[in-house]
């Protein structure tokens, strides 16, 4: 392999690694940026669990904007967001079904 097959082959591979690290940086600053956020997901569209009686799990709440359910949002936003039902709450929350 010639040096300048060497210098190619290496800054490629340099690229490719970054590129990798990059984007591992950025999945889990994402998934550190991100808070429950109660009563703005629409049936079927929650993130995991319903706080006491409820359901267990992804997708599984019945009714919009349930109080109970959350969504994952990006941090700092929930409490900004508006429902026909009021604002998100980063507690879960009483509304009528």
């Amino acid at each position: 392999m010639s040096d300048m097959s060497k210098k190619v082959t290496s800054v490629a591979l340099a690229g490719a690694f970054a590129t990798a690290m990059a984007g591992l940086v950025a999945t889990q600053a994402s998934a550190q940026e991100q808070e429950k956020c109660y009563g703005v997901s629409l049936k079927g569209q929650n993130d995991c669990a319903a706080e006491g009686a409820g359901h267990s799990c992804a997708g599984q709440s019945t009714v919009d904007y349930d109080g109970k359910s959350f969504k994952l949002v990006p941090t700092g936003t929930c409490t900004d967001m508006e429902t026909p039902l009021g604002p998100g709450s980063l507690e879960p929350i009483d509304r009528p079904a």
